[in-house]
C-alpha cells in the first residue's frame, strides 16, 4: 500500500534513519515505517540508483546486507534528517495534545515536554481545523467530541451518542460505556461498551453527530476487552469483496479516507485503487456519491449495479420540472 505520494518522503527519510540504527532489522525498519517488509526492499533497491548526477558507483548510496539486517555504507550526502512541513507539525501537534487529554497515559509530562519542544520548533500553528492525516480535517466539532469524550473518562461518565454508521448509512442512538480515547493514523476514535450492540465498539469522533455526558457512572463488564489495532483498525475478513476503482483527481481523497491498496498512478492525475468491502449496497452509495469522479473497474456486478442505479436516478429526474435561467 504505498503510492508516489507518500514513498518519496520515506525514501528521503529512509538513510537517516538507517545510519542512525546500523544493522536494523528489516522487519523493524519496516514496522517503523508502517510498510511491509517486501515494500521496504523495494524502497531499498531503489535507494541503491539515488545518488549525485553523473550516477558514478562512488556516488550512490551504498547499503549492506547481512542477513536481515541492514548497513548504510555510503550515503551521498543523504544524512540529514527531514523536517517536518508546517502541516505534518501540526498534524503530530493535534495528535500529542489529544493523547495528553486521555486519561491513563503512562508518562505525560513526557508528551507535555514533546508539545513544547515542536512548538518551539514549528510555531505556534492552531488553524480553526487542521489537517490530522491523509487529507482527513478535525474541525471544530470533532475536536469538541474529543474533549467532551475526555472528559466523560476523566470522570468515569457513560455517554448517550447520535452516531452515523457509513457501512450501513444510518443513524443511531447508542448509550455507551467509554473505555478508552484512541488516535490511529490520527484519526480519532472512542472505543466503548455499546449496551445496543453488546459489545465492544470503535466509534469514530467524526462521526459522532450529538454527545450527551450521562450523570450514571460507566460500567463496561469484566469481559469487555480493548480492541487490538496492532494491525490497524480495519481488519481484512473472509466476507470482504475486492473493488477495483479508478479515481480522478478530485476523488483521490477516497484512498486518503478509506483503507485501500493505490495500485497505480495513471495520466491526468488519476489514481487505480483496491478497496476491500462487505456491504455492496454500502459501495454502491460511494461510488454514486462521487459525481462520475470514480469508475469500477471491477467486479462487473458492482459495476453494474452502480450503472443501474445511476439510470434509474436519470429516468426518475426527467419527470421533474426543469428551471432555466431568464
Amino acid at each position: 500500500m504505498s503510492g508516489s505520494t507518500d514513498r518519496m518522503p520515506r525514501l528521503l527519510a529512509l538513510v537517516p534513519y538507517l545510519l542512525a540504527r546500523p544493522g536494523v532489522r528489516i522487519d523493524d525498519a519496516a514496522h517503523d515505517f508502517d510498510v511491509t517488509p517486501k515494500q521496504l526492499r523495494k524502497d531499498l533497491e531503489l535507494l541503491w540508483m539515488c545518488g549525485l548526477p553523473g550516477y558514478g558507483p562512488g556516488d550512490l548510496i551504498d547499503l549492506s546486507f547481512e542477513g536481515d539486517t541492514i548497513v548504510v555504507t555510503h550515503d551521498a550526502g543523504m544524512s540529514r534528517p527531514l523536517r517536518l512541513t508546517g502541516g505534518e507539525a501540526t498534524a503530530l501537534l493535534v495528535a500529542l495534545r489529544a493523547l495528553a487529554e486521555t486519561p491513563g497515559v503512562v508518562d505525560g509530562d513526557a508528551v507535555r515536554r514533546s508539545i513544547a519542544k515542536i512548538e518551539s520548533a514549528a510555531g505556534q500553528a492552531q488553524p480553526a481545523g487542521v489537517v490530522v492525516g491523509g487529507g482527513v480535517r478535525e474541525g471544530k466539532r470533532t475536536a469538541r467530541t474529543r474533549e467532551e469524550v475526555a472528559r466523560a473518562l476523566q470522570d468515569g461518565r457513560a455517554l448517550r451518542i447520535r452516531y452515523y454508521t457509513a457501512s450501513k448509512d444510518q443513524i443511531t442512538e447508542r448509550t455507551v460505556d467509554p473505555m478508552r480515547l484512541l488516535i490511529v493514523q490520527a484519526v480519532g476514535y472512542l472505543e466503548a461498551w455499546c449496551r445496543r450492540a453488546e459489545g465492544v465498539r470503535l466509534f469514530r469522533l467524526d462521526r459522532i453527530d450529538e454527545l450527551a455526558i450521562l450523570d450514571e457512572p460507566s460500567r463496561p463488564p469484566a469481559h469487555a476487552h480493548p480492541t487490538d489495532i496492532s494491525e490497524g483498525v480495519f481488519r481484512e475478513r473472509p466476507d470482504q469483496r475486492e473493488a477495483v476503482l479508478v479515481l480522478d483527481p478530485d476523488a483521490r481523497w477516497v484512498a486518503e479516507y478509506y483503507p485501500c491498496e493505490e495500485l497505480d498512478e495513471l495520466d491526468g492525475g488519476r489514481l487505480r485503487i483496491r478497496m476491500r468491502y462487505a456491504d455492496q449496497s454500502w459501495m454502491v452509495r460511494l461510488v454514486l456519491g462521487l459525481g462520475g469522479e470514480a469508475l469500477v473497474e471491477s467486479p462487473a456486478d458492482l459495476a453494474a449495479d452502480v450503472g443501474r442505479r445511476a439510470a434509474g436516478a436519470v429516468a426518475r429526474a426527467r419527470h421533474l420540472p426543469s428551471t432555466c435561467d431568464h
